[in-house]
């Protein structure tokens, strides 16, 4: 009987779990401050699965798995991994769902997403990012789960709407209207916001089924501006 194939170990995979207990000891500390629940098993089983140090520089790769934001470029950044955790646990999706994600960045956070079972629809208005994170997102193997859109994402896309969630990792000064009114019954918007520069509020944005929208405070956050199209 033929020995079964094997596959090369991952070299990575001490540093993802090493990661991840970091990301749950933050946790029990920041979720009893915030009075909420801990990040559940699937969202740390997820952040454990996503290979983090393929959406980053080359020469910041050493570092990818520290539980900090790195700088990718354009004045943006990839989100501290306890941040991405936190945001997707917000969204409550199932698998199946289909999410906004506005601000592709890195494509980290859509890769987190794509790994809870969610199909991604990410926009980025950089062209730059857009190419290096459909590019990555190949790679790393989640075409399939993602999809990059150029353009202005404080304008959504209502073509492929209504969506089970909608994310948003940057900071614009309001809760845009477009993005609330994309939102399927029942489902989330989280979104940080406040003034460029300083420290913003997370918010969970929900819509009800009977059409009421609740928001919610979770934290303090900093995040870059939202960038909008200058001719908007």
């Amino acid at each position: 009987m033929s020995e079964p194939p094997r596959t090369a170990p991952d070299p990575r995979a001490a540093d993802r779990h090493a990661m991840v207990e970091e990301v749950a000891r933050y946790d029990r500390r920041a979720s009893a401050e915030m009075g909420r629940p801990g990040l559940s098993p699937a969202v740390l089983g997820a952040l454990g699965r996503t290979p983090r140090h393929l959406f980053v520089p080359a020469d910041l790769q050493t570092v990818a798995y520290a539980n900090n934001p790195l700088p990718i470029g354009h004045g943006q950044t990839i989100s501290q991994p306890y941040i991405v955790a936190l945001m997707t646990g917000l969204l409550e999706t199932s698998p199946g769902d289909t999410v906004l994600e506005v601000g592709t960045g890195s494509g980290y956070q859509a890769a987190v997403l794509a790994e809870m079972g969610v199909i991604v629809h990410s926009i980025e208005i950089v062209p730059a990012l857009a190419r290096r994170a459909r590019r990555d997102l190949a790679v790393a193997g989640y075409a399939d789960r993602v999809t990059v859109h150029e353009g202005d994402g404080y304008a959504g896309l209502p073509d492929l709407a209504p969506f089970d969630g909608v994310i948003v990792t940057a900071a614009p000064d309001h809760v845009p209207a477009p993005l609330l009114a994309q939102l399927a019954p029942g489902s989330r918007l989280v979104i940080p916001v406040g003034a460029s520069g300083g420290h913003q509020d997370l918010l969970v944005v929900t819509r009800d089924e009977d059409g009421a929208v609740r928001r919610e405070r979770v934290t303090g956050v900093r995040f870059v501006p939202l960038t909008r199209d200058a001719g908007r």
